[in-house]
Order: structure tokens, then sequence, then C-alpha cells
């Protein structure tokens, strides 16, 4: 987090107490202001906003405007800031509006980790996976075993790296467990009548494409 302005600088040993990285630099320095997640700003410290959104375009900037008031949150707004906090409330509500944003960066976060192929998506970070507009309720065993698929798409996942990674608690001999949770997936997949995507490849494992790919290794010949 980047404090900019004396009374944000004065709050750093309360938020690193809250356990927030604080970086106080100046506020007429650019270089100084390196790459942070936040920033806080006291009301002299206003004039650095223009360059800050085009310095740190999606890093939220939250402005002192001392005392609350209509004018005061006009201001804000007309300043560039994207929130607003007051000194003259002490400590709390700075604290209160810095949980807010980092919520929302982390959501953001998380949206942008969202793995993606054709209209399925999948986010890992929220358990949350999607065909289309079409959510899709799925067990702690399909949704790992999607997300592996999804991680690998294109490419064939054999049956032991799937035990390995969605079963490690079973032994070799449980592959057939694969084929039934395979055909689970693919039935909520498919629900809606969408194509498949989830394909066999026969002798080696699964891959997640939009179609079959060519030219897939071939199985391993069987000793005699």
């Amino acid at each position: 987090m980047l404090l900019l302005g004396a009374a944000a600088r004065a709050l750093a040993p309360r938020l690193e107490a809250s356990g927030y990285g604080c970086l106080q630099a100046d506020h007429q320095d650019p270089s100084s202001w390196g790459q942070p997640d936040l920033v806080v700003l006291s009301a002299e410290a206003a004039g650095a906003i223009a360059q800050l959104r085009g310095q740190l375009p999606a890093v939220p900037l939250l402005l002192d405007i001392e005392s609350d008031s209509v004018m005061g949150r006009s201001e804000t707004l007309s300043s560039g800031a994207h929130d607003f906090w007051l000194s003259s409330a002490g400590p709390s509500d700075l604290l209160m509006r810095l949980r807010l944003h980092t919520n929302l960066v982390k959501r953001a976060a998380a949206h942008n980790n969202r793995l993606r192929l054709a209209d399925l998506s999948l986010v890992p970070g929220r358990q949350e996976a999607w065909r289309g507009q079409r959510a899709l309720a799925l067990t702690a065993r399909e949704f790992a075993l999607l997300q592996l698929l999804l991680q690998k798409a294109g490419a064939v996942v054999s049956r032991e790296t799937i035990l390995q990674v969605v079963w490690p608690d079973q032994d070799s001999g449980a592959s057939n467990i694969i084929e039934v949770y395979v055909r689970y997936l693919r039935q909520k997949l498919e629900l809606g009548g969408e194509r498949r995507l989830i394909h066999t490849v026969r002798g080696l494992g699964y891959c997640l494409a939009e179609s079959l790919p060519k030219n897939l290794p071939k199985p391993p010949l069987k000793a005699r």
C-alpha cells in the first residue's frame, strides 16, 4: 500500500499493525511510488491523482476529504479518486474502506485467473464453473477433475495422472472410478444440449478440447 501526504503517512504504524505493508513516499516524486495494490492520499496529495491514474490505472485511489459532506464526496469523484476516507474519523474509517477494496482487488484477481475453453469457464479460487450462462453444480471431485482437464486443455491427460491428482487416496486398480466421474461431468456439461468437450482417447486417457486434436500419440503396444 502506498501512502502519500502527511495524514496518510501518520497512519502507517496503525496500518502495519493491522497487517498492511506500507510504503511512504513523496507525492511529488512519481519515481518513488512503486507498484502498490492500493494508494491512500491525504488532501494535500490530491494533485498527484491524475498522474497516479495514468501510471497505476487499475489501482484503487482513496482520498482524504477530512470531513464528510456532499461537497467532499463530489470533490473525490471529480478529482479522479475511486473512494474517500475521513482522517477526522480516525483510523477505523480508513481500515473499513481498505478491507472493502482489498476484497474487491482479490475478487478481480480471481476473475482474471478464470480458466476458459469455448463457453466453459472455471474459477479455481471460488469453486465455480459455468457452461455459457449456466452454473454447473459440481461435487468436489467433479470440480477437481474438470479443473485438471481444463488446466491441460488440448492435451491428453493419462488415467495415472488423474488418479494422482484427483484420487490420491486410491490405488491404480481403481481407475474405473474415472470413467464414472467423466460420465457425471459429461452429463452436467451437456445438459442443455451443448457439444461434447471431454473426449476419450482410448488407451491414453482423456482430453478436454473443442474437438479431438489430430496427431495424437499412439497408445503403447501391449506386451505379448
